[in-house]
């Protein structure tokens, strides 16, 4: 038998005036993506915004269905969005944050294991890492790659 540790190497920022520029717009890009959900069973309201390396941001949103689990998260509709739209640019960078009933969530919001597994294939569709940022009114957490998340991904 052979034992390992996992280690995720996790930047903590205490405000968006920390960040560079295109980094502030991106997370200013998914507060407003968050204003667009569609979520009147849950109203757990999340925003994604992906950078494109062509410096695009392209936004989207959590978007519930009576059949459950039929909805998608953010993550996976800007992503998706994104790689459909512009089929040859890499994502480089993805901004998630989220509300509750019209306030911002105090900790960083996580993206589910679906959205982990999806947002992974982008960075391994384009061999470019994607940096995360899990943003919450008194946090954000930065991830420099998506694998940092998933270490152990589905893969074959």
């Amino acid at each position: 038998m052979k034992r390992f540790d996992l280690i995720i190497p996790v930047t903590e920022y205490s405000s968006t005036e920390e960040l560079d520029e295109q980094y502030r717009n991106l997370i200013k890009s998914a507060y407003e993506a968050c204003s667009r959900s569609y979520t009147p069973f849950s109203n757990f309201c999340a925003g994604a915004a992906a950078l494109l390396e062509n410096g695009k941001i392209i936004c989207g949103s959590n978007q519930e269905n009576l059949a459950y689990p039929s909805g998608l998260c953010a993550e996976r509709v800007a992503v998706f969005y994104a790689n459909s739209s512009y089929p040859d640019v890499p994502v480089v960078a993805v901004a998630i944050t989220a509300s509750v009933s019209g306030t911002q969530v105090r900790e960083p919001v996580y993206p589910c294991g679906s959205c982990r597994q999806s947002l992974l294939q982008s960075e391994r569709r384009f061999r470019k890492n994607i940096k995360l940022f899990m943003v919450g009114s008194e946090k954000i957490l930065m991830v420099e790659s998506v694998k940092d998340l998933l270490p152990l991904e589905f893969d074959f």
